[in-house]
């Protein structure tokens, strides 16, 4: 990624937050390839789900969110799947540099990711009032 050591691990730690916690993310084809091991060794400790494991995870993540998520729901997601567990979807070039971008999303999306994939939320329409008619 052409940067320091700290930018990069820094980069790898914030793209990995966004796509535990929502699931699917779009960023530049070339972050996603960079990202995709580096999150699908963190899914695989989260599927061995000892301590030492989590303080692994927690070493490279530094956020106890992502770890819980990555332990509590992610694990047992991926628990029978022997490996990749994220795609990468390539989607468009951006307009101010051109720079190729892609979606990379976990093969299988927990339930509570399905809902976020609506842009509007689904909500009931209360009646309209009745008007009563005028007495005469």
């Amino acid at each position: 990624m052409s940067r320091p050591t700290g930018h990069r691990n820094a980069t790898l730690r914030n793209l990995t937050r966004a796509l535990v916690a929502h699931g699917r993310i779009e960023t530049t084809i070339t972050k996603a390839k960079i990202l995709r091991p580096y999150v699908e060794q963190l899914v695989t400790l989260g599927k061995k789900g000892t301590l030492h494991h989590r303080r692994q995870a927690f070493a490279k993540v530094g956020d106890k969110k992502t770890v819980h998520k990555l332990f509590e729901e992610l694990g047992p997601l991926f628990a029978e799947r022997p490996g990749g567990y994220t795609r990468i979807i390539r989607t468009r070039r951006r307009a101010g540099d051109a720079a190729e971008m892609a979606y990379i999303e976990f093969v299988e999306l927990p339930a509570s990711h399905d809902e976020d994939e609506a842009d509007e939320p689904a909500t009931e329409e209360a009646p309209a009032p009745q008007q009563e008619a005028p007495a005469n």
